[in-house]
């Protein structure tokens, strides 16, 4: 069975009946992720659709996948605590704006100095 977003990529065929069936999709380039100094990243805190709970919310990442997937991790090791990256959202479990916020301020700045 196909996930949700190879459905949403293919173009034109919505449904076939023959096993061997191959459907185009459309071929979406990421672009190259930016170094760390130059991004713009918002945190904020949000509850909405996670029945109650707090979450620490790091959007506007610009890059591939794999460079998010990353820094979720380094956050999220560094925090201490759990989360998860979709979406092209970074979630960090409770209330760690301030923590995060800090964090990726060093990291921008390490990077930048790397420059």
């Amino acid at each position: 069975m196909s996930s949700r977003k190879e459905r949403e990529e293919r173009v034109g065929i919505c449904y076939s009946t023959n096993p061997d069936f191959k459907y185009e999709t459309l071929q979406i380039e990421k672009p190259d992720t930016l170094p760390l100094h130059r991004q713009r990243l918002r945190v904020y805190k949000d509850a909405r659709q996670r029945k109650g709970k707090i979450v620490t919310v790091v959007e506007g990442f610009v890059g591939k996948e794999e460079d998010l997937k990353e820094l979720g991790k380094i956050l999220k090791v560094k925090c201490g605590v759990g989360g998860s990256v979709k979406d092209d959202l970074i979630i960090i479990q409770g209330d760690r704006v301030a923590q995060v916020e800090a964090l990726l301020a060093d990291m921008k700045k390490e990077d930048a100095e790397r420059q």
